[in-house]
């Protein structure tokens, strides 16, 4: 996948002489890894004028970001809806693929830190307009998966934090993931996941890893089904809930991913035998909505 950028380009907490909010950009290398250790993460943050706010600034500020990094990025990740064509116009001019992404688990934890540490500190803080790192998004009817691409079964399964520890050693020809300190998950705690199983395994997960992976989720409306939110409000129907055991796993998966602090995994493999998985994502549910 090559290095991924997570950014925020937004208005801050901190006013200027004229009383305007001044404006930030943040840069987060994203881990993509459960092993990466967070402190080895590229960071870059500069603070922009309000009158100054536009793709230019922008572009100029990330060359910048990229001189002071080891590799630049191949690909950016951002997730406010509005800041859309502006980043993504940014991007375009320094031949960078720019996505909506609700997978920035990395830049979360850190907009968190320092609206908590950092930001208050700056004598022209303003507390009434500080606020938590989050935008809206509209859920969307779940789209069918291709036909030639669903699943033949599938079941909910668990396993503890602690699995993860050797997550880069498992055999597998798609997948992505990230360090679970992120999170403060103790080692014990339990993460929910689904696999789905096809014999056409391979190319579902490539299919998959072209999608700007969210996250799992159990709905009841319009009826009980297991969604995969993606992109900016996509959403994929991967299964239909229409027994009583299997709801009261679903309902069980959404418990157990709420005590996990969001995290949950999707993996898919050729059948229940197989030794490998063509896809594994580990998947953050940020408070996002």
């Amino acid at each position: 996948m090559g290095i991924v950028w997570e950014i925020d380009f937004y208005s801050r907490p901190i006013l200027d002489d004229n009383g305007k909010k001044r404006w930030e950009l943040l840069v987060c290398e994203s881990p993509l890894t459960t092993t990466r250790s967070t402190d080895s993460l590229f960071r870059f943050s500069r603070y922009c004028p309000s009158s100054t706010v536009n793709s230019a600034w922008l572009a100029e500020s990330l060359t910048d970001a990229m001189k002071e990094a080891a590799e630049p990025p191949t690909k950016i990740r951002f997730f406010r809806r509005q800041m859309n064509n502006l980043i993504t116009k940014a991007a375009k001019d320094l031949g960078i693929d720019a996505n909506i992404s609700r997978r920035t688990a990395a830049l979360y934890q850190w907009l968190e830190e320092r609206l908590e540490t950092v930001y208050p500190q700056d004598p022209n803080y303003d507390a009434a307009a500080a606020q938590s790192p989050s935008v809206r998004y509209q859920p969307q009817a779940p789209k069918s998966l291709p036909d030639a691409l669903e699943g033949q079964k599938w079941a909910f399964v668990t396993l503890t934090a602690k699995d993860f520890a050797d997550f880069d050693e498992w055999e597998m020809d798609f997948s992505e993931g990230f360090p679970l300190e992120l999170l403060d998950l103790d080692p014990e705690t339990r993460v929910p996941g689904v696999i789905v199983f096809s014999p056409r395994a391979f190319p579902l997960a490539a299919w998959m890893s072209g999608l700007e992976l969210g996250f799992l989720k159990f709905v009841t409306a319009p009826n009980p089904q297991l969604v995969l939110e993606t992109g900016a409000d996509d959403s994929w129907r991967l299964a239909n809930i229409t027994d009583d055991r299997t709801l009261s796993e679903a309902k069980g998966f959404e418990s157990v991913k709420e005590q996990a602090r969001g995290v949950h995994f999707l993996a898919i493999q050729s059948d229940p035998n197989a030794e490998s998985f063509a896809g594994f994502w580990l998947l953050p549910e940020l408070n996002l909505t």
